[in-house]
């Protein structure tokens, strides 16, 4: 199979929600061609969906420094680092995406609601 096919299966299981099969699959493609941007991204993504949120780090700050201008990927970065607890870091970051006009995602509301039983 080739890379690109690689690249198409990885984005398959990406969009079917295996994040962490995705990831399997890009990390090997990310080692042989590390300045590839698009499997940078997927990767970073792959590993922020599935929560493994040290090697989303790495991968997001390799991003970052591929594209200095994708807002996108300092807001990516500054989520990461502030789910690993660390929003002094993540700042600056947030503060570079939000003059590239990247908003911030949208955060779901969770709230708890007691069930009406009567």
């Amino acid at each position: 199979m080739t890379t690109f096919e690689e690249f198409e299966r990885a984005t398959l299981f990406f969009e079917a929600k295996d994040y962490a099969g995705a990831a399997r699959l890009l990390a090997p493609i990310v080692a042989e061609h590390p300045g590839n941007r698009a499997a940078v991204e997927l990767l970073g993504r792959a590993y922020f969906h599935s929560a493994q949120l040290r090697p989303a780090e790495e991968t997001l700050r390799r991003l970052v420094e591929l594209d200095p201008c994708n807002g996108w990927a300092h807001e990516a970065l500054a989520r990461t680092l502030e789910r690993r607890s660390r929003p002094d870091e993540a700042a600056p970051f947030r503060k570079l995406a939000r003059a590239m006009g990247v908003l911030p995602a949208e955060q779901a509301e969770v709230s708890v609601t007691a069930a009406d039983l009567h």
